[in-house]
């Protein structure tokens, strides 16, 4: 299954449904059209219930949703290097995905895993952005992906959200 979070429009969300659904591939979009409450920082998801954020919302089970995907594929307008808020706000949504304790991987102390299965992550930023807003982006990319113990498929960059369609 697909995991799609993105911060656009309805009519960006149905043209994705379109893309797919249609063409039979199981996916779940996220959109910002749910109700969804900002990451206050409280470690529950690790300590109260764990694996489970305790903000009681429509993206509670974000590191679930996340352990039952193959592959994550995010859409976002790139803000000053890194995610557009709404996206940014799913990721921070998504810890229960990983322990709480730590490990060593590739020499650098990281979040054990809590689900064994590595998933693919894309990312497609659009939008205006600079040369060195870019490198910050692909560099942001890479340690999510790191963090999350994921597999990095694909990072692009395109002037608009309808290029992005193209790809």
């Amino acid at each position: 299954m697909k995991l799609i979070i993105h911060d656009g429009s309805k009519e960006w969300e149905a043209w994705m449904r379109k893309t797919f659904l249609e063409s039979g591939e199981q996916a779940e979009i996220i959109t910002e059209q749910e109700k969804i409450r900002n990451c206050i920082g409280c470690f529950g998801c690790w300590v109260k219930t764990p694996g489970r954020c305790v903000l009681k919302d429509d993206y509670n089970r974000m590191g679930e949703k996340m352990a039952h995907a193959d592959e994550m594929i995010i859409v976002s307008r790139c803000v000053y290097g890194t995610y557009a808020p709404f996206v940014r706000n799913v990721l921070d949504r998504s810890l229960p995905y990983i322990h709480p304790y730590f490990t060593k991987r590739g020499g650098e102390i990281h979040h054990k895993v809590r689900y064994p299965d590595k998933l693919r992550i894309s990312v497609y930023f659009y939008g205006d952005c600079t040369e060195e807003e870019k490198e910050t982006a692909v560099r942001t990319v890479k340690a999510n992906v790191l963090n999350f113990n994921g597999i990095l498929a694909h990072i692009s960059f395109a002037g608009s959200r309808e290029e992005i369609k193209s790809l």
